[in-house]
């Protein structure tokens, strides 16, 4: 690989694998004309509402679903967790908890990325407005992002989803999933790391037998039954959190979608309300995302390498 002006040559042998995280699908290198084309798409937008989806956090080590050939669904026949398999399968809980328990100490150190870190600095200099993020492992809130919405939530808290009462309203349970972590300690002392792989939302492969003597606490307060603070497939995003994600786009300039196939709806229809207010629309990703007919710009690149020289001093 040539370097000229600290930008990578285009090569001319096919896609590469990025070394820095195996979790990278195979890609072409950015070129400089993409941060000049996509520098021209910000400079005159100061309030963009940027959404990011699981392409961004690859590069730190956190494995997505679907990219191609590294993605979870390419590597595995398995099937993320249901909400209403969680809710209602005491061993399906189990499961859940005794994999994300193994698997908390290594999802919760992962560090931001130089995506997050740049769009922590795009914040303070006033050139996006706020961020939208499928992610549910809060690296933009590490690298220092203030202005976060996190669309399918987060695993660094835990609820309580007990049932309701008459008039709706269910337990307001809350512990964080650290404080939680120590509980699980107590309850399982003698539970180690035998895992193969991380997923996308923490938790690890285990067999069944290793997570059978499992134990988990039940809600403090209810009785009831505890999961992360996670959107699961088959579950809806809350409603006042899509209010404010309205409110957003509507005081917002435009949108640029970072590292999202835009696959699932919550993130898709961001695009589409932006573009029924005739908002512009960017997105930068590796490969072809379900929003490519609605952008304005479209660039197919690794997110990490278009956003290190963004805005950034030229000689």
């Amino acid at each position: 690989m040539r370097y000229l002006g600290g930008w990578r040559v285009p090569q001319v042998h096919g896609k590469r694998f990025n070394s820095s995280s195996m979790f990278v699908p195979a890609h072409e290198p950015a070129l400089e004309s993409d941060c000049r084309r996509l520098e021209k798409f910000l400079e005159d937008k100061p309030h963009i509402l940027v959404l990011t989806g699981a392409g961004i956090s690859t590069e730190s080590g956190i494995p997505d679903y679907r990219s191609e050939g590294v993605g979870l669904y390419a590597r595995s026949n398995h099937k993320p967790i249901q909400h209403g398999e969680f809710v209602k399968s005491e061993a399906t809980r189990k499961r859940y908890w005794a994999r994300n328990y193994v698997g908390w100490p290594r999802f919760s150190s992962i560090a931001p990325n130089v995506t997050h870190y740049t769009l922590a600095r795009l914040e303070r200099e006033g050139r996006i407005s706020g961020i939208v993020t499928q992610n549910v492992d809060r690296l933009h809130g590490k690298a220092g992002s203030k202005e976060v919405v996190e669309l399918h939530g987060s695993g660094y808290d835990v609820i309580c989803v007990g049932s309701q009462d008459e008039r709706g309203k269910g337990c307001n349970y809350r512990i964080d999933r650290h404080d939680f972590q120590h509980i699980l300690d107590q309850l399982n002392p003698a539970m180690e790391d035998n895992s193969t792989a991380m997923r996308p939302d923490g938790d690890v492969e285990l067999s069944m037998e290793y997570v059978q003597g499992f134990k988990i606490p039940p809600c403090p307060q209810c009785g009831g039954n505890l999961k992360p603070e996670i959107v699961f497939f088959g579950d809806n995003v809350p409603m006042p959190r899509i209010e404010k994600v309205v409110r957003m786009i509507i005081e917002s300039d435009g949108v640029l979608v970072l590292g999202s196939s835009l696959t699932v709806f919550s993130g898709y229809r961001i695009v589409l309300q932006a573009k029924e207010l005739g908002l512009p629309v960017a997105i930068v990703n590796i490969g072809a995302t379900r929003g490519d007919p609605k952008a304005d710009l479209k660039i197919s690149a690794r997110c990490g390498e278009i956003m290190t020289n963004l805005f950034k001093t030229r000689r």
